[in-house]
């Protein structure tokens, strides 16, 4: 049984270490006098097991041990930070169209600059 709480100790140490603000919410980016902060969805999941045994054929004990994981991180929006204007702007799941709203935002970033500087 210690191999098992090992194996678990370090898995969930392992997810304390990678699971920061700064994996929820990203680095800030600065686009024409405006603050870009991504936010992202983090997901994991682990399991940890351990067993063991006799072969009455063999006579002999038998004993295993494993760890398994996974997760995965899924942007959801931009945080729009200019001046005292805070926004949010959600991000759809699919690459494509994560793309085309970063590049809307941007656009939307950079108008509204044109636009104070023309007033």
């Amino acid at each position: 049984m210690p191999d098992i709480e090992k194996l678990f100790d370090k898995a969930v140490g392992e997810i304390e270490r990678i699971l920061t603000t700064k994996t929820a919410v990203g680095e800030p980016i600065e686009v024409a006098g405006n603050t870009i902060i991504p936010l992202v969805n983090v997901g994991f999941g682990f399991g940890v097991g351990e067993g063991q045994g006799t072969d009455p054929k063999k006579g002999s004990d038998h004993h295993g041990g494993g760890t398994g994981g996974g997760g995965g991180v899924k942007p959801v929006a931009l945080l729009i930070v200019n001046g005292d204007d805070v926004r949010v702007e959600p991000i759809k799941s699919t690459a494509a169209t994560m793309i085309e709203t970063v590049a809307k935002t941007i656009g939307k970033v950079k108008a509204e600059k044109n636009k104070k500087t023309d007033d």
